[in-house]
């Protein structure tokens, strides 16, 4: 692969940096005064969605549009750096509709849904028009472990009736959220990977409750609150199931693999911004006589975040790429390889940054102490860190030779 962007590529870069400096960075302080008190979407990010769309930078991160669906048809890996910039910002995502959980559940509807369930669900998600959730995890299992997941769906005439408990569910909680993808068993007894499904289930439909919403580590999500919801004796059409009985795991592998990556790129981006925080602050701050930043411990910090996010970033440009090439099937290790990374350097980063910011970077007045929460969420979230390197594990080949005849040790002697 190259190492370089393309020019088309470093097009698309400058112009989405020129937008988001222009149009988006200059509004975070009003983003973060109304979410204080508010959990509404700010009133602004409407007009700031329809000047995104004019100027073209819509629906970034979704490769395979339809000749009639609205967005850019990026690759994977021009969308990587734009997905950075998108990054500095928690809720500059949703700017360009480019936000989880929204974007997976896009992809999940391009691949399995029925035309009429695109123009049901999928549209209005295109559009900006509503959102929406994925129903996967539950607090009674451990659902590390995907085949534990207990929620039942049992098929009644032309309905299934939906009975269960899901919690930690980005997006639930969003007042705009009208429907989530269900993830559920509808066959008990077939093989451990046959037994679940998932179908689109509104969230209006008597028997959805949402329970509560959820905070991880005192921190909220505000771009897509997080909701605890309950499911008694919701009845579905069985139109609404995403591909066929059977099929939850692969509709729900669909999802994930583009989902990682884009977490990942976005918090390469957070991680720039943290490094530029950490220069400036102790620029700015003295202790005993002299500047922080000219302290051996502070400019090891920085150097060695900079190393980490170099080689991090190299990573999920070639995971992109190979996504590219490969498909989804094609770059299941390298999604788990910077699966596993990116998150732990996020936390390395933002705890060197909360150390040089001292209490202020615990405050709600930096989003360093919601970088590292954001991190170690990542290290559990669509897949904890163990899940991922059982899977690398599995994958690394094992050599044809033995200790005792390696031709890499030295003889024994007799």
């Amino acid at each position: 692969m190259e190492f370089d962007l393309s020019e088309r590529s470093e097009a698309w870069r400058t112009k989405l940096q020129s937008f988001f400096d222009r149009e988006v960075l200059p509004r975070h302080r009003a983003w973060l005064e109304h979410v204080a008190v508010s959990r509404e979407t700010p009133p602004f990010m409407a007009e700031l969605q329809q000047k995104a769309r004019q100027a073209g930078l819509w629906n970034l991160g979704l490769p395979e549009l339809a000749a009639d669906e609205p967005g850019t048809r990026l690759s994977n890996l021009e969308y990587a750096p734009l997905a950075e910039i998108m990054g500095r910002l928690f809720w500059a995502s949703e700017v360009f509709n480019c936000q989880a959980p929204d974007v997976p559940n896009m992809i999940a509807l391009q691949n399995c849904a029925t035309p009429e369930q695109k123009a049901r669900w999928l549209r209005p998600l295109l559009e900006a028009k509503t959102r929406s959730a994925f129903g996967m995890t539950e607090p009674d299992v451990a659902s590390s472990d995907a085949t534990n997941i207990a929620t039942r769906m049992v098929r009644d005439g032309d309905d299934y009736i939906v009975n269960g408990r899901k919690w930690f569910i980005t997006g639930a909680a969003h007042p705009r959220c009208s429907f989530l993808i269900v993830m559920g068993v509808t066959d008990a007894e077939a093989d451990r990977t046959r037994r679940h499904s998932c179908i689109i289930v509104p969230m209006e439909a008597p028997g959805v409750r949402l329970v509560r919403s959820l905070r991880w580590m005192g921190c909220e999500d505000h771009t897509a609150p997080i909701g605890e919801l309950t499911f008694e004796n919701v009845r579905v059409p069985a139109a609404n199931l995403l591909g066929a009985e059977g099929e939850g795991f692969k509709v729900a592998q669909i999802r994930l693999g583009p989902a990682r990556i884009h977490h990942c790129m976005r918090s390469i981006g957070l991680c720039e911004l943290l490094i530029e925080l950490m220069m400036v602050r102790s620029t700015e701050r003295s202790a005993f006589g002299r500047a922080i930043i000219q302290y051996d411990t502070v400019q090891r910090w920085i150097a060695e975040s900079r190393v980490e996010l170099e080689q991090a970033r190299l990573l999920a440009w070639r995971c992109a790429w190979r996504l590219d090439q490969a498909g989804h099937h094609g770059a299941w290790r390298d999604v788990s390889l910077i699966k596993v990374a990116v998150p732990a350097m996020l936390q390395r980063i933002a705890d060197r940054a909360m150390q040089v910011f001292g209490a202020m970077g615990g405050s709600e007045d930096t989003p360093i102490h919601q970088a590292l929460a954001w991190g170690r969420l990542l290290r559990i979230g669509d897949g904890p860190d163990e899940v991922h390197l059982r899977q690398i594990f599995k994958m690394e080949a094992m050599p044809s030779w033995s200790i005792a005849d390696s031709p890499y040790l030295a003889a024994r002697p007799a």
